[in-house]
């Protein structure tokens, strides 16, 4: 402990100084007169009001992704409820032909014993205790039909039941796929539109575009700071928590792609949640479901691992690595990347660990 303390200090204020220097840098950059902006046109918008659409769209096109992820988590639930109910079934219709084998078995040796009903020839003996034994099997034999006609009465019910689960099922799977399909042609025309928009900007306003970008986010974590935030936020990281950052940083540098679960390319919550099932613990797939079913901590609480849910609509999620920083999937045209941990709206941090 007397080591690894510093290390991790060290560690973490060489991220924080790394983001620090490339927020000033890009800040520093805005003033070059080479890439000043030029003065737009009447009633034409400024490279602020694009910068701002372009969010916009990608921001829509995030909660769209999380509709669409969270449609594909439910189908492939949907699909595995549907085999198991036709497991099921196959099952009671097995039980059902066994029960019909065992029914025919008994009809076929009353034949063989002449056809006449066990009270018939239980009344003929003149034997009392051949009376009484015969007595007791014709209750057994009584009782032994009356169980099977039940079983086959409860069999057929359950088959049944699986039969209206499996349809049910299988209507929740269809509106999946109609609820999936217009998630993704929403996610595809919001991109669709921020490239375009991006795309009629010259090279020198795309170039500025980017610093606008970093100047943003630059601002809002320096807001957070100045709030004295890290002087509460010092927990350390467990032995999950570090192998969930790991895996997270690891990803460094790969880009985004809109459903994506690696190993190439991740969205947002598809990165936290492999970097989570990497340390051995799954959770859900989304940033949405991340925020309603796992544990919500304080902020002064916070420790390397945890996620934090980003936006009112929970459309966004980064990793948190200490000292401010925070690792995360930025969206379509960026890099996986270290980022300040209140470079965006801050709606919730939970956490993986219970």
């Amino acid at each position: 402990m007397g080591t690894e303390e510093p290390k991790r200090r060290r560690r973490g204020a060489s991220a924080l100084t790394l983001l620090c220097a490339s927020a000033l840098l890009a800040v520093t950059a805005l003033a070059a007169p080479a890439l000043a902006a030029p003065a737009p046109e009447p009633g034409a918008k400024s490279l602020e009001q694009v910068r701002k659409e372009i969010e916009g769209l990608y921001r829509q096109a995030g909660a769209a992704t999380d509709a669409y992820n969270q449609a594909e988590t439910e189908a492939k639930a949907q699909s595995d409820r549907i085999v198991e109910i036709a497991r099921q079934v196959a099952a009671g219709q097995e039980r059902i032909n066994d029960l019909k084998r065992r029914a025919g078995a008994a009809a076929r040796a009353q034949y063989r014993s002449g056809g006449l009903p066990a009270g018939a020839r239980l009344a003929l003996s003149d034997s009392p205790g051949q009376f009484l034994d015969g007595a007791s099997r014709i209750r057994q034999g009584e009782k032994a039909t009356t169980d099977l006609l039940s079983e086959v009465n409860r069999t057929q019910t359950a088959l049944q039941r699986g039969a209206r689960e499996a349809d049910a099922e299988w209507q929740k799977l269809e509106a999946n796929r109609v609820r999936k399909e217009a998630s993704k042609k929403e996610v595809e025309a919001k991109i669709k539109a921020a490239e375009d928009l991006e795309s009629k900007l010259e090279a020198e306003e795309r170039a500025r575009l980017i610093q606008l970008e970093q100047e943003a986010q630059y601002q809002a974590q320096t807001a957070w700071l100045s709030t004295g935030v890290l002087k509460e936020i010092n927990g350390t990281a467990t032995e999950a928590g570090r192998k969930a950052v790991q895996f997270a940083t690891a990803q460094i540098g790969k880009p985004y792609q809109w459903g994506a679960v690696g190993p190439a390319s991740y969205d947002c919550s598809g990165l936290t949640s492999q970097a989570w099932r990497a340390a051995g613990k799954g959770i859900p797939r989304t940033s949405q479901e991340q925020l309603r079913l796992l544990p919500k901590i304080a902020l002064k609480d916070m420790r390397p691992g945890d996620l934090i849910i980003y936006f009112d609509d929970a459309s966004h999620v980064g990793m948190y690595v200490g000292d401010g920083a925070m690792v995360h999937a930025p969206r379509p045209g960026r890099n996986i990347t270290l980022a300040g941990a209140g470079s965006m709206p801050i709606k919730a941090v939970v956490r993986p660990e219970a």
